[in-house]
């Protein structure tokens, strides 16, 4: 992996935050299967982007990283529904929330660039 894109790097550290997360909420609160949307959304971002980043074209970039998009946003509502049904204390959520954030932030600004780009 290239160490040079922020995207690709801060995705997969994500996806192996929430890989052990959903490990800890299988194995400590017995929950499984807010747990298997969660597992599959967050380490789907990751995956998006790859796929994105060894596309044939900008076009194809570019809708790739509208599925990652979504995926964080899906991720985002799973592990505040964990938090808000106790499953994650506020604590818990807070840092992988932010997390979850960062990456929407960043994906939200590569697509603002490449839609522009792309209609020109």
């Amino acid at each position: 992996m290239k160490n040079d894109n922020i995207i690709q790097t801060k995705s997969y550290v994500f996806a192996i935050r929430i890989v052990k997360l959903a490990a800890y909420i299988r194995e400590e609160k017995k929950e499984f299967v807010l747990t298997k949307q969660l597992l599959r959304s967050g380490t789907s971002i990751g995956a998006n982007i790859e796929e994105g980043l060894g596309g044939q074209s900008e076009k194809d970039f570019y809708a790739k990283l509208c599925v990652a998009y979504k995926e964080a946003r899906e991720t985002h509502y799973w592990i505040r529904l964990l938090r808000d049904t106790n499953y994650l204390t506020e604590t818990e959520s807070n840092s992988i929330l932010a997390d979850c954030d960062e990456l929407l932030k960043i994906i939200g600004s590569i697509l603002k660039t490449m839609k522009s780009k792309l209609n020109s």
